[in-house]
């Protein structure tokens, strides 16, 4: 409970230390980071599991955000300190570098949902990086949606690049009190592209038949888009430095990855489910303020790992960390028996051992 307050709800220790007072049962903010400390040392073989569980995925989304670590505020010593079981360490990193971050990576594989968090001086391109290094050799380059920073990509792993159309389209937004004719034109395009993705949900059409879908009412709009954003440069109707310039120009820069539902099966049309994602840890950073040092961020991206996960496939997070604080041993044995997907079919033997 402890977890969920504090990295699933934003509810910082010492607020919940207060309510604890309230109710007549003291807990020092001291003594529940001791417990999900603790905790979060038992679980580290699910973190593993849940990583290496992504990295064969078939879609993965990735972002990140700034957050403040306070130990790492201060200039790198020479000789760093030991890094927690299970924390990834920024040993490559620049040590220009100071900006710290908090990744989220979304990965689809087999119809379940993971989510992972990684905080620290590393960019959602590297974290995705090491992720993706984990990946079964032979199951070919996965579907990477992010925005079109260059930093999120994994320079060092083949992907095929998805760029987001929310942000393309915000860039539009944005300049629509100055150009409201020209803005209507491409938000009402995109409108009509999302409804065809919608109704491509309803029907829970597979991966192919909604390509076949797009294709064919999808494609002529994007097609007519993109002839009239070139035409908007090309007949001088629009200055290209001016607002809605620029936000032609992001169109057309990375059409092909803004575009890439319309050639690869399974490609999702935005990163909207990492942007999601990333709140619980905006969350945190807006209750919180900060985190201390590398290893409470680390603790935290492990158990916003859990809850999230467990949220994105519909699963009981108060359940599931219970379960998994009873069978730890268990879980340590076999991670894979006990993922959020996997433990109840798991407990079910122990349950008849038990009744009987």
């Amino acid at each position: 409970m402890i977890a969920l307050l504090k990295y699933g709800s934003g509810v910082p220790f010492y607020r919940l230390e207060r309510l604890q007072a309230h109710v007549g049962v003291p807990l020092p903010a001291s003594t529940q980071w001791g417990i999900v400390s603790n905790v979060a040392t038992r679980l580290q073989p699910l973190r593993a599991e849940l990583l290496r569980q992504a990295a064969d995925g078939e879609v993965l989304h990735n972002d990140d955000t700034s957050m403040t670590v306070l130990s790492l505020l201060d200039p790198r010593p020479p000789e760093a300190p030991p890094a927690a079981a299970g924390a990834i360490v920024d040993d490559e990193v620049s040590p220009t570098r100071t900006g710290v971050f908090t990744s989220g990576i979304v990965a689809t594989r087999d119809g379940h949902r993971i989510a992972l968090y990684f905080t620290g001086r590393r960019h959602a391109g590297e974290n995705l990086a090491t992720v993706l290094a984990q990946r079964t050799p032979g199951l070919g380059p996965p579907i990477q949606m992010c925005d079109a920073l260059s930093r999120n990509v994994p320079k060092a792993f083949a992907v095929v690049l998805a760029n987001c159309l929310c942000h393309a389209r915000r860039h539009v937004v944005d300049v629509a009190p100055n150009f409201p004719e020209e803005s209507r034109y491409i938000l009402e395009t995109l409108r009509d592209v999302y409804g065809y993705d919608g109704h491509a949900r309803e029907r829970g059409l597979t991966p192919e038949a909604r390509l076949a879908f797009h294709q064919t009412h999808s494609r002529p709009l994007m097609e007519a888009l993109h002839t009239w954003l070139g035409a908007q440069f090309d007949e001088r109707r629009v200055e290209p430095n001016s607002g809605l310039g620029q936000a032609i120009t992001y169109f057309r820069k990375h059409w092909t990855p803004l575009t890439r539902f319309l050639e690869v099966a399974g490609a999702p049309l935005d990163s909207n489910l990492v942007e999601r994602a990333l709140k619980r840890a905006i969350l945190h950073r807006k209750a919180s303020l900060f985190y201390k040092t590398p290893n409470g961020a680390h603790v935290g991206d492990l158990f916003m790992s859990i809850v999230h996960t467990c949220e994105l496939n519909g699963v009981d997070a108060f359940h599931y960390l219970v379960a998994l604080q009873r069978h730890l041993d268990a879980l340590s044995a076999a991670p894979g028996a006990w993922l959020p997907w996997t433990y109840r079919e798991t407990m079910q033997p122990s349950r008849a051992l038990a009744s009987a």
